[in-house]
């Protein structure tokens, strides 16, 4: 299971991120994956209140919401873009398999909810 992997890493992100911004309490934070990442968002999801409960810092107990990114392919050939999840790498326009992904490959921090110290 990689989602285990990827949630470090988002942790590690955020945590500089606190670092920096000086923030006491991370509320939760939003993660984009992408529809053809191999990330599984149940997988991420259950992985990630695993590692907030073992947090000390900002992230402890943090929350986590997840949005999907569509995964879009783009054809070289009649230059239109369709639903790769529907019709895979062979273009439904013009039957070409010249095509890229164009997005639903990535994850992506997309927000960071925090709480600020107070000045005083």
């Amino acid at each position: 299971m990689h989602e285990l992997g990827v949630v470090f890493h988002c942790i590690g992100e955020i945590n500089e991120i606190a670092k920096e911004q000086r923030l006491e309490k991370i509320n939760s934070v939003t993660v984009e994956i992408g529809e053809v990442s191999t990330v599984i968002p149940y997988y991420f999801e259950d992985c990630w209140k695993w590692a907030v409960k073992k947090e000390e810092g900002a992230l402890k107990d943090a929350g986590i919401k997840l949005e999907t990114i569509k995964a879009v392919t783009f054809c070289k050939d009649c230059k239109q873009e369709y639903e790769t999840v529907k019709y895979g790498k062979t273009c439904p326009n013009c039957g070409s398999g010249h095509t890229y992904l164009v997005t639903g490959n990535e994850i992506m921090i997309k927000e960071v909810e925090a709480s600020f110290p107070e000045d005083g």
